[in-house]
């Protein structure tokens, strides 16, 4: 008698499609995608992509939103981005060392989304440097912010969402194997930067820069030396990185 099938192993064969993985790493971001651009990103046709998403939906990896005559589509939650961090990791472990020096990868590593929050080696100081000036204290397994932390977000401007058990909390960053910072403080602070223009991103892919004003802002937990370096090595233009992002991924 065999044994039962495992419950992940219909998960697990949905993202193994690469054409079906080449549609997640496109909505690694957290926005919501219409179905054109994910066809795109995949590198198949409109019905092509039609069937992809259907099953993607059916297997409530994506969710979709309908906006007059178009649909868009966007990771079910929180906990699948993290599960598609956790399996780049693993896939990752065996890249060339200078993998992340190359073409679409190296604005990637510098900084990058995540389902809404910061990523990558900018994401990665930014959070050990919230720690490391009290901003963030440990708690209860997560995190939360110090008094001095709130004061320090009332005098940039940033609202904090209420504590919860999805506050703040962290995530092994894949290309960087140190943690970045997650969770509904994180999306705030990544939203607020952006709205302020502390941060860009580049195009349509999910690589950030660090602005001049933004590496001024955050200072006080990068450093200016780390800051500066940041803003004179951030990505010019798109030119299609986008794409070939997420066909690498």
């Amino acid at each position: 008698m065999s044994a039962p099938e495992p419950r992940f192993a219909r998960i697990a064969a949905m993202i193994g499609d690469p054409t079906r993985a080449r549609m997640l790493s496109a909505l690694m971001g957290g926005s919501f995608i219409a179905a054109g651009e994910l066809a795109r990103a995949a590198g198949v046709t409109a019905q092509t992509a039609s069937s992809h998403i259907a099953k993607l939906l059916e297997s409530e990896l994506v969710v979709a939103r309908t906006q007059g005559r178009h649909r868009y589509f966007r990771l079910a939650d929180a906990d699948i981005a993290h599960a598609l961090e956790a399996l780049s990791l693993v896939a990752e472990r065996s890249a060339a060392a200078d993998k992340w020096e190359r073409g679409a990868y190296k604005p990637l590593k510098a900084a990058r989304t995540c389902y809404g929050h910061l990523a990558g080696e900018l994401g990665v100081q930014l959070f050990e440097g919230l720690l490391a000036c009290g901003t963030l204290l440990p708690a209860d397994g997560q995190f939360a912010l110090s008094e001095r932390g709130r004061e320090e977000m009332a005098e940039l401007g940033v609202e904090v969402p209420a504590a919860g058990r999805r506050f703040a909390y962290a995530c092994l960053d894949w290309s960087e194997r140190r943690d970045h910072l997650a969770g509904s403080f994180a999306v705030a602070l990544l939203d607020h930067a952006l709205a302020q223009g502390w941060v860009r991103r580049a195009g349509d892919s999910r690589a950030i820069s660090l602005t001049p004003s933004g590496a001024k802002a955050w200072s006080r937990w990068l450093g200016q030396r780390r800051s500066m370096r940041s803003v004179a090595s951030k990505p010019e233009g798109d030119g299609g990185a986008g794409l070939r992002e997420r066909q690498a991924l």
